[in-house]
């Protein structure tokens, strides 16, 4: 599966368009975390624990998209992008999205 963020795919040709496709999850934050990043914002850094969280949402949204593209028999996602928003205090979403599509070489 080729998934990009651009309307094309060099080398390839797009023959039908499928659609559609996307994948999301909703994650919590870990008490633990929320401890560390407050001791953190006193001396100042990188939030380890939240930027983890961040790539195992961004993995996980981007593997639904995907199974979501097999489904309809695409080999490939163009013009994926990625939203974020809250959902409740302390949980947030990351939702991924693009157009599912087949490709042939050109």
């Amino acid at each position: 599966m080729i998934v990009v963020n651009t309307e094309t795919v060099p080398g390839r040709r797009i023959s039908a368009v499928k659609g559609l496709v996307q994948g999301n999850t909703v994650r919590a934050k870990h008490v633990g975390r929320d401890i560390m990043a407050g001791l953190k914002n006193l001396v100042g850094g990188e939030l380890k624990g939240y930027t983890e969280l961040l790539v195992e949402a961004r993995r996980e949204a981007t593997s639904r998209m995907m199974d979501q593209a097999e489904e309809l028999g695409a080999n490939g996602i163009v013009n994926v992008r990625f939203a974020t928003s809250s959902i409740t205090q302390g949980a947030a979403e990351l939702y991924a999205y693009g157009t599912a599509v087949v490709l042939e070489d050109a």
